[in-house]
């Protein structure tokens, strides 16, 4: 006989194919924590309320609790041959407790039962997400402060630009984290409701109190439509949304990490423990996980993109497409767990070619701003003083000269504007150092930066 919740209707035992193409227990089994967590809240109202006696309530919470503690501590394991781990679960349940256990399903559908697990273990993943970028950013932090006067070039369309500091350009990532952060925050406000209660989609008969469950598993409310409660999958399409963003945070960084890594730049080596060699090249260190977490970016995407998708056509209420969410949504939390963890230390541990950045900031003419900025600030208007110094900076192309190396008779050839203050003007820590406006590359707005971000993420 089959051993199916729904084989009463049936006369057949399903096909081996079938049942394997149907099965979801493989990827299903990681929610047994909250499967167990859940029925345990469900056991509790249905005694609470009457649905089913005290003793049998207490009967089935101390056996979902024992079974619990066999998984955990690999006493039991979980049979894959079942059809999920709902289904093992109240199976393997029955088989200790007798008949009591055949209650637990009372006033309950399999459909509100996987939303409910469903949402639960997204939100304890998220939680470990929400870890991982504190840390994150934290080594951010740590590294910036240490690197706030480290002067670089800054780039715009991968060209030399204005001079800012290293410690600018790392908390530029800190700030879109943060933002990561806060959207995890947003989302759990929206997700934080508990489905458990309506039933495979228009409710039940029993008189359930789903306001316990809800409180029971920490959620804030419950849902006020049951089609909604058992149809929605809005939060693991937004959870897959932000991590998609998270992914695409830290594929931009590893992408300049990359670059600051080649010998073209040289800003920066990676620790021999974060890097990998070549199998025919023996000179080689390559920064493969940077690569990787570039690369898995749009593994991380292919998962929105599957979970859109899915629901994009589908009528009310449950259908079967829906057991493909938990496949994508946890890949994407998996991917970026592990992206994460690896990229953590790995910026945690590198060293930074400060007298690089410094050589590569005096050339490239990142300094000119600062003399049309002179030149304002002597009373000559910006578009005037902006077309003289590009004048300027030709002249010095053709000489193979830096701004910085004409004498001030050359300066004054072209403006009689021009004095000994124009050498200050241009100095390239003075070019950082002067851009105090807030959100600025000067060290001490840098720093500024570093202790709003702290005080952010405590």
């Amino acid at each position: 006989m089959s051993n199916k919740l729904w084989a009463g209707r049936f006369s057949k035992q399903l096909d081996n194919t079938v049942n394997d193409f149907n099965s979801s227990i493989r990827f299903d089994c990681r929610m047994y924590k909250q499967d167990i967590t859940a029925s345990i809240a469900h056991a509790d109202m249905l005694g609470k309320c009457g649905i089913i006696s005290a003793d049998d309530s207490e009967k089935i919470k101390a056996g979902l609790k024992t079974i619990l503690t066999d998984i955990e501590s690999g006493k039991l394991d979980i049979d894959f041959s079942a059809e999920d781990i709902h289904t093992f679960v109240e199976a393997e349940l029955t088989e200790r407790i007798g008949d009591a256990g055949k209650k637990l399903h009372t006033a309950r559908s399999r459909n509100d039962q996987v939303a409910v697990d469903f949402k639960l273990t997204l939100r304890d993943e998220a939680e470990n997400i929400y870890t991982l970028l504190t840390e994150l950013i934290n080594v951010i932090c740590d590294n910036a402060e240490k690197y706030a006067d480290t002067v670089m070039p800054g780039y715009t369309h991968l060209q030399r630009a204005q001079p800012i500091t290293f410690g600018h350009a790392l908390m530029t990532y800190a700030m879109m984290l943060l933002r990561d952060m806060s959207r995890l925050d947003d989302w759990k406000k929206r997700m934080n409701v508990s489905p458990l209660g309506s039933g495979a989609l228009a409710g039940t008969t029993h008189p359930i109190d789903r306001e316990m469950t809800a409180k029971a598993l920490g959620f804030s409310d419950y849902t006020r439509n049951s089609l909604d409660g058992v149809s929605d999958r809005d939060y693991a399409i937004e959870l897959a949304s932000v991590l998609s963003l998270i992914m695409m945070h830290l594929s931009r960084f590893s992408e300049e990490i990359i670059l600051y890594c080649s010998w073209e730049f040289k800003f920066i080596e990676l620790d021999d423990a974060y890097a990998t060699g070549s199998s025919m090249m023996p000179q080689k260190k390559n920064p493969d996980i940077t690569e990787l977490v570039r690369g898995k970016t749009g593994r991380v995407y292919g998962d929105l993109t599957t979970l859109l998708t899915m629901m994009k056509g589908l009528p009310l209420a449950y259908n079967k497409d829906m057991q493909e969410d938990k496949e994508a949504a946890f890949d994407a939390l998996d991917t970026v767990k592990m992206c994460l963890e690896v990229f953590t230390p790995m910026l945690r541990t590198m060293t930074v070619n400060a007298a690089n950045m410094r050589n590569a900031a005096a050339k490239g003419f990142i300094n000119a701003t600062d003399c049309a900025d002179y030149l304002v600030k002597k009373g000559m208007p910006f578009r005037t003083a902006y077309k003289l110094t590009g004048e300027l900076v030709f002249h010095c192309i053709e000489n193979g000269k830096a701004l910085e190396e004409l004498t001030l008779e050359q300066f004054r050839s072209f403006s009689e504007l021009f004095d000994d203050g124009i050498y200050t003007a241009i100095d390239l820590d003075e070019c950082a150092k002067k851009r105090i406006s807030q959100g600025g590359t000067a060290p001490d707005s840098v720093r500024e930066q570093i202790e709003w971000t702290r005080n952010q993420i405590k």
